[in-house]
């Protein structure tokens, strides 16, 4: 990017014009107006000054920033438990086949504006990512790693920071993964794979009589491409059209000592390849718009991706091959997509079920009876559907 094609912020601090880079993970435009915020500044005075459009520059202790951020999401969470509340006893108005599409829009809704709220605290940071504020931590390594060197200062959501500097934490970590005894190690803007009741399904399901090549679709952190090839697929070709993801997945691989598993950015299936196998692949459980490049991992507009893969996998399959689906039917429970739907796309797709094994969530947000779509997720079921050709 061209130092014109940059995005900067201008804005006067004390009467002196300041100038630095915008940066901002979620594709939020320059703020126009900012209010310097510090340690003096309540918790209402901010929460009322970024709902009103304004945003916010921290002047003050970093640990106080954070503590701020925390004591608005609280303001923020009474605010969208009242319009929850509202929207429920309205629910209960429409007839029952709208009630739960009804509520799980609210949410996304009420989650895109407690995004946009709490992304108006700003840090301003000095080039390397050096912060000037008491007490603020190295922030450096984390950042590098998330967003690349930097030689010139920035302004940044404290939001985002924070998504840097927990998955540093990841990184360093490793998420444990039920059923596999090994960590993933997730990196900055590649969806972590914090639920994996999914892994059991892959290692139980019967490997095809030939197993020779297999493709990944959509890999990720890795993981799925991993479980192939310790279960002994002889090559692995993994693809993602996210380039922190390929980064991510050969990090991985490396790290168990696959590394001869072939990565490829790729839209969807990779190019210049036999045919395979078997192809498996994990798409977007939910056919709605996502608000950030992290969220393409969860929701798949108009599912898209899921119908753009059912159609062209025949094409990449070896005769006698077989396609792994992994796919849960919370969908299904909110109403937002059929069976019989799915079912159809199957046969459009000239694709027939073979089998299908199935598993119940163990997630926490499945036992909350409080949460208002608890009906839907306590009832959700993760299926690996193993098709093959018509």
């Amino acid at each position: 990017m061209s130092q014109a094609e940059k995005p900067y912020v201008q804005w006067q601090d004390e009467q002196t014009p300041r100038k630095a880079l915008w940066l901002s993970e979620s594709n939020y435009a320059a703020p126009t107006h900012i209010v310097p915020v510090d340690d003096q500044t309540t918790a209402d005075q901010a929460y009322r000054l970024a709902c009103e459009g304004n945003s916010l520059l921290w002047r003050g202790d970093f640990h106080n920033a954070l503590q701020l951020m925390q004591a608005m999401a609280r303001r923020i969470n009474r605010a969208e438990q009242r319009k929850l509340s509202k929207a429920a006893k309205s629910a209960k108005q429409l007839p029952a086949e709208n009630t739960t599409p009804s509520v799980f829009h609210q949410q996304r809704q009420a989650q895109a504006q407690r995004a946009r709220t709490l992304g108006r605290l700003l840090l301003e940071l000095d080039a390397g990512y050096i912060s000037g504020l008491r007490r603020a931590p190295d922030l450096s390594a984390a950042c590098e790693a998330a967003f690349g060197v930097l030689d010139e200062p920035c302004l940044m959501s404290l939001r985002d920071l924070q998504g840097a500097l927990g998955a540093a934490q990841w990184r360093q970590k490793g998420v444990p993964i039920a059923g596999l005894d090994l960590p993933i190690f997730p990196h900055y803007g590649v969806f972590a794979p914090t639920r994996h009741e999914y892994v059991s399904l892959m290692q139980d399901a019967p490997l095809p009589a030939k197993h020779d090549v297999a493709f990944d679709i959509g890999t990720g952190t890795g993981l799925l491409a991993i479980i192939l090839a310790k279960r002994g697929v002889g090559q692995v070709v993994a693809t993602d059209s996210n380039p922190r993801a390929l980064t991510c997945a050969e990090d991985n691989f490396a790290r168990v000592g696959l590394s001869e598993i072939q990565l490829q950015e790729a839209d969807v299936f990779p190019t210049e390849q036999p045919l395979a196998n078997f192809i498996v692949c994990n798409p977007p459980w939910l056919p709605a718009k996502p608000s950030s490049s992290l969220e393409l991992a969860v929701y798949d507009h108009k599912s898209r991706m899921l119908r753009g893969f059912l159609q062209g996998v025949c094409a990449h399959l070896a005769p006698q091959g077989e396609v792994w689906l992994i796919l849960s039917d919370l969908a299904e429970h909110l109403q937002l997509r059929t069976r019989e739907q799915l079912l159809a796309w199957f046969v459009e797709a000239k694709l027939e079920v073979k089998y299908r094994l199935d598993t119940q969530p163990k997630h926490g947000r499945s036992q909350d009876s409080t949460d208002p779509l608890y009906a839907a997720r306590s009832s959700e079921v993760t299926s690996l559907w193993c098709l093959t050709p018509a």
